[in-house]
């Protein structure tokens, strides 16, 4: 695999530009952060991931067992910071139900039990050194605080911190998240979203909605 190290903590890397797993869908402009932790987003970050070169080689789960395997979608805008670590399905083969956890490779066919995909929408802020649970979902605008354990669904521009990571609070009011909901700027174009620069760069929801209505909305 090719390396993507970073020389400096001010650094960032596009997923576009270094993701090669096929079960990784990554959006626009979305960034990983890595320096402090020094590792590939693909060899550090996500972890248990099938569908890299070397697993493809050595085993493939889906023509050997018919495995229904997980994928890491990601959309646009999304920033990832270092340390951050993003578990996947490859470890699923552990049976907390069974009388021994211990995955015996004879029992590997019928062992695992995909979790689903796991999924960071557009616009959110995964902190540093937080750890994404298998399956989950974060919501678009959402901010996982640093040292978090994510194992649940985070709801749409929510801020959840801690182990197990709880709601701390919304970003804006109900009725402010249904706009952004409704604008969902991070799929404009990329035009339109400079021009919006200034707005988005600002707390005045009602101006972008404003811009929305008469740039964007049909």
């Amino acid at each position: 695999m090719k390396q993507h190290r970073f020389n400096h903590w001010s650094e960032i890397k596009y997923l576009k530009d270094i993701v090669a797993n096929p079960m990784i869908e990554v959006g626009e402009y979305s960034y990983y952060s890595g320096y402090y932790d020094n590792h590939d987003f693909e060899d550090g970050c996500v972890r248990y991931l099938w569908g890299d070169e070397k697993s493809r080689r050595l085993f493939n789960p889906i023509k050997d067992y018919g495995w229904v395997l997980d994928k890491l979608i990601i959309g646009n805008y999304v920033c990832i910071a270092s340390g951050v670590v993003i578990l996947m399905g490859g470890n699923h083969n552990h049976h907390p139900e069974w009388i021994t956890v211990y995955p015996f490779v004879e029992q590997i066919e019928f062992s695992y039990v995909p979790k689903g995909d796991t999924i960071i929408e557009s616009d959110a802020w995964i902190g540093m050194n937080a750890m994404i649970m298998p399956g989950v979902k974060i919501g678009e605008g959402a901010i996982v605080a640093a040292g978090s354990v994510v194992v649940k669904e985070v709801p749409p521009y929510t801020i959840v911190g801690g182990n197990p990571a709880k709601e701390i609070k919304k970003r804006f009011a109900d009725k402010e998240i249904e706009k952004l909901q409704e604008m969902r700027w991070f799929d404009w174009e990329r035009e339109k979203i400079e021009r919006a620069g200034p707005i988005l760069s600002s707390s005045s929801i009602d101006l972008l909605y404003e811009f929305y209505q008469r740039e964007i909305k049909p």
